[in-house]
């Protein structure tokens, strides 16, 4: 090879070893970038990461944020308020800590006071027995505590009853419903304790309803009852504490004679709550208000439910869900329901075979209630809506004609008047209550604010 031949090779030979190395530096810059970036959205990985993590967090904190019971605050404070006294408790399966101890147990094992008597509602003190029974009271031979029924012959507690007792507390989870006879047995109790010279603490609970909503016109004299006992709305948007300073206070709304009354608040509740709001373990308040949504079904059908006509799901599983009979055509109605375009709720055609009284075994058509906006529906006005719609459908079956008069009269109490059923019937339409079930709401949500305990 030529000495020529040689500097060629070797000017390509070291053109070459340029171009490799230029490229091999261009790799490595390429790769420091590329680890550069890499840690970049490494870093920015973990600040998302770390950001849906607080985010996550945060917000199962305020999901999950706990109210505290009237029950749990005196428990956290030793029960001191009872301290040295004779405790006359008015209580059922409801009456529970935020962990589900029975306020019973809570008492029973409590050493600075004694439990002398344990006095209950409608449903007893299991709340296993139906609506409208009674119930005996009797002695624990073992604890001596004794157990007396506030419905039924007796619905006040007596003189004999009060013997020995040094004060009385109320601790009964209620609906915010005014029919719901809860609220009847705390007022008679309060008057019992007010005639007895006997100091009245509520340990206060939620109102599942909240403590915004008011539905409904307020009870007339004619019809006070135990299932009206008090001149309120049929929604009252109170605690049962507030409730209770209420009709202690105002005596021309609630008690004639007012006692030594203490309320236990609550920590944490607020106004703009919901049962689901609370964190709290739903306990079914009677038989048939076995969910915390159940509540919102009762007021929407529980009227109607009073003339038994009609199948409002309580013999079914779904109570208080339904508007059903025979011989209604589902699927028609539920058009016609929906048609209304009421706002909050939507109708679902249902047939169900009934599992146990009057109608047990029959089909009955009908619908099934859905409420998608609790904050936009009207929930009491639901069941004279559907009546609206039953006579345009079935201008021949008048529910009012079908129902005895011992029925009818309960439709009134319930509503504390006959002068809804007395204008309703008349055309079947719902503008001509409307007024009248509203009249209240203004003045009542005015006077009760001065009641309020709760933001």
């Amino acid at each position: 090879m030529t000495e020529k031949q040689n500097n060629h090779l070797s000017f390509r030979a070291l053109r070459f070893r340029r171009l490799v190395g230029r490229e091999i530096l261009t790799t490595q810059k390429i790769s420091q970038s590329l680890t550069r970036k890499l840690r970049a959205i490494s870093f920015e990985m973990t600040i998302v990461k770390l950001f849906i993590f607080f985010l996550l967090f945060f917000s199962f904190e305020c999901t999950a944020q706990k109210v505290m019971l009237g029950i749990d605050v005196l428990q956290k404070n030793n029960f001191s308020l009872l301290s040295g006294m004779r405790v006359g408790l008015i209580t059922n399966h409801t009456g529970a800590n935020s962990k589900l101890q029975s306020t019973v147990d809570l008492f029973k094992q409590a050493n600075n006071f004694k439990l002398a008597s344990v006095f209950s509602p409608e449903h007893g003190l299991k709340g296993t027995i139906g609506s409208g029974q009674s119930f005996d009271d009797y002695t624990d031979t073992a604890t001596g505590i004794k157990y007396f029924s506030l419905y039924g012959k007796t619905q006040k507690p007596t003189k004999e009853m009060l013997t020995g007792i040094d004060v009385l507390v109320y601790d009964i989870q209620d609906i915010g419903v005014r029919s719901y006879t809860y609220i009847s047995t705390l007022g008679l109790a309060m008057e019992a304790a007010a005639e007895n010279k006997i100091q009245f603490i509520v340990l206060d609970r939620p109102n599942p309803l909240g403590g915004l909503r008011i539905e409904g016109n307020v009870v007339e004299d004619d019809f006070v009852s135990f299932v009206s006992r008090y001149k309120i709305p049929y929604v009252y948007g109170l605690t049962c504490g507030e409730l209770a300073n209420l009709i202690n206070s105002k005596s021309a709304i609630g008690n004639k004679v007012k006692c030594r009354l203490k309320v236990v608040k609550m920590e944490g509740w607020k106004r703009t709550m919901k049962f689901g709001d609370t964190g709290l373990i739903w306990v079914p308040t009677s038989p048939n208000v076995p969910y915390q949504e159940t509540p919102s079904y009762l007021v929407s059908t529980g009227v109607l439910g009073e003339l038994a006509v009609f199948g409002i799901g309580i013999t079914y599983s779904l109570p208080f869900q339904t508007f059903a009979a025979e011989w209604i055509d589902a699927d028609t109605l539920a058009r016609k329901m929906n048609d209304l375009n009421l706002p909050g709720v939507l109708f679902r055609p249902i047939s169900y075979k009934v599992l146990y009284g009057d109608w047990k075994d029959k089909i009955l058509n009908g619908v099934q209630i859905h409420i998608t906006d609790f904050e936009k529906v009207n929930l009491l006005e639901l069941q004279f809506y559907f009546l609206q719609v039953h006579n345009q459908l079935y201008p021949n079956i008048n529910p009012f004609t079908l129902a005895t008069s011992s029925r009818m009269k309960m439709f009134d109490l319930v509503l504390g008047t006959d002068k809804i059923r007395k204008k309703f019937s008349k055309h079947f339409r719902v503008e001509d209550i409307k007024k009248f079930l509203r009249k209240d709401l203004d003045w009542f949500r005015k006077l009760s604010k001065r009641y309020y305990i709760y933001n």
